[in-house]
């Protein structure tokens, strides 16, 4: 074994016997250190690459050349997706722009609709707007319409919930799915069409359906915290226009999916179009046409934008420690040989590669219980593996 390329040449079969059983034990001891010792993910990912890499017999010195190079990797790309993700949100949170899209929804849907309008919402300012910040946006809204209709809180709670999970889960640039896509070697434009359109029926069926189904059996009391008021936008100017709001909404996921289509379609100036919709470019735009629509032009001095801007990134430190533990692993996984070795076992196999990354991950997801985890660590366990495997 060449350990600079990770190429092999020969494998014994007990040395194949014994890759599967040191990747499967690693796999045990990161659940073992993050659900039982409470070990904080970032550190429990650290450790395991460590003991995978000795174990598969990389020098000390290879072990953590292979994680920085790794977490250099997952961090290169991610890291600016999601600093420039989060400052949207935040402008779209000060501005109160999430909740005039709310608004005009519901009032167009009336009553008997209000939880096709509270998902088309929730799918909307999901696509560019992280889980936590789209639901502070909208639960207060999921408050009022229990409280005005008499109805379960789960009938309006849960559209918002489900739209805004599977966007989460599946529509870069949000975290999860941008490692996933970067590491997996796979187009973020056909990742953004795919997952949003893949999110339409998935939402419709756990919100709309199921969310109608157990509201009639179940009615949670509205939260203590919902207050006897809804709380107001952190602004004092009046809201954006509608159009405005939508229009900064699907900005960023536009321009990356025109580029997919112009590349698909063989477009003249497709350097331009692949330019501008890179998610780099495309998120780079839209923060600073929020920062100017919903700041400048709002009245907001240059310190007061920059304050907010820097407010939206402090969460962040945590998160990108995890993706760069995710990254670490699979990096050991790619230069200690067991990833070309698995790889070619799996592909040898019946079974569906696709049964095995969504068991995998759905495992570390009831384990875990965040999504963003478990997608970053399978996705580093199973990204060498996937990339054996033709088409």
């Amino acid at each position: 074994r060449d350990l600079n390329s990770a190429k092999l040449y020969t494998r014994p079969l007990h040395q194949g016997s014994y890759f599967i059983l040191i990747t499967a034990a690693a796999i045990a001891l990161l659940l073992i250190l993050i659900l039982f010792a409470r070990l904080h993910a970032f550190l429990a990912l650290f450790l395991v690459s460590i003991g995978l890499g000795f174990a598969a017999g990389l020098p000390p010195a290879k072990v953590l050349t292979s994680m920085q190079a790794g977490v250099g990797d997952a961090l290169s790309f991610i890291a600016v997706v999601v600093g420039l993700g989060a400052m949207i949100g935040r402008f779209l949170q000060y501005s109160g722009g999430g909740r005039v899209l709310a608004d005009w929804l519901l009032a167009k849907a009336g009553p008997n609709h209000a939880q096709w309008a509270a998902l088309i919402t929730a799918f909307l300012v999901g696509l560019p707007v992280f889980f936590e910040i789209g639901f502070i946006i909208l639960v207060p809204l999921a408050w009022s319409l229990a409280r005005e209709s008499k109805r379960s809180l789960l009938l309006f709670g849960l559209p918002f919930a489900a739209a805004l999970t599977v966007t989460h889960a599946l529509v870069p640039p949000h975290p999860a799915p941008s490692v996933a896509a970067q590491l997996m070697g796979a187009d973020t434009g056909h990742v953004i069409l795919w997952g949003a359109l893949l999110s339409i029926p998935l939402m419709i069926v756990a919100g709309i359906f199921y969310g109608g189904w157990i509201s009639r059996r179940i009615s949670p009391a509205i939260p203590a915290l919902a207050g006897a008021e809804e709380p107001k936008a952190e602004s004092e100017s009046a809201p954006p226009s509608l159009a405005l709001t939508i229009f900064l909404l699907l900005l960023p996921v536009l321009l990356i999916v025109t580029a997919t289509v112009a590349a698909f379609c063989h477009l003249p100036a497709l350097s331009v179009y692949k330019f501008f919709g890179h998610p780099f470019m495309a998120l780079l735009l839209t923060t600073l046409a929020c920062m100017y629509f919903l700041g400048r032009r709002r009245g907001l001095k240059g310190e007061r934008i920059t304050k907010l801007a820097t407010e939206s990134l402090a969460p962040l430190a945590t998160l990108l420690l995890i993706i760069g533990g995710g990254g670490a692993l699979k990096q050991v996984i790619v230069d200690s040989g067991i990833g070309s070795y698995l790889g070619k076992l799996l592909a040898e196999s019946a079974l569906s590669p696709l049964i095995v990354c969504f068991l995998t991950s759905a495992g570390l997801r009831a384990a875990h219980g965040s999504a963003t985890v478990a997608i970053f660590t399978a996705a580093g366990i199973l990204a060498p593996l996937m990339k054996q495997l033709h088409g």
